[in-house]
């Protein structure tokens, strides 16, 4: 959400942020919104018109997908937060020339519940 800057201006979020607003309003609830109500859940003030361009935003990237009812679109997650992260993971690792360096560079990086959870995926696989 929008804050006060060290002059009493508000803060501007950026676009990233508000991106990831509107998905976990969307993640909150089992059925589609509609920008109307994605504006009421994120609240801070937000126009309809930029919950209206970060959904247009969101759709162009293939991250929500629209049903329309009617002149009204409503708007859902194409993915889970879990499958996001997922996908945002494997992106990352083609994108480097070693993957397995970075993977190894992951790993240090983990909680001991992290790390403990990513053993038993590897020992029994996914459930």
């Amino acid at each position: 959400m929008a804050g006060s800057g060290p002059h009493g201006r508000t803060e501007r979020r950026s676009s990233g942020e508000l991106e990831s607003e509107v998905l976990a309003a969307l993640w909150s609830t089992e059925r589609p919104l509609t920008p109307a109500e994605i504006q009421l859940e994120i609240g801070g003030g937000l126009a309809y018109n930029t919950v209206h361009t970060i959904l247009k935003r969101l759709y162009d990237k293939g991250l929500v997908l629209r049903e329309v009812d009617g002149r009204r679109g409503a708007y859902r997650p194409a993915k889970n937060a879990a499958e996001l992260t997922a996908q945002a993971m494997h992106d990352a690792l083609d994108r480097g020339p070693d993957p397995i360096a970075a993977l190894r560079q992951f790993v240090t990086g983990l909680s001991p519940e992290e790390e403990h959870a990513l053993r038993e995926l590897l020992v029994r696989g996914p459930v």
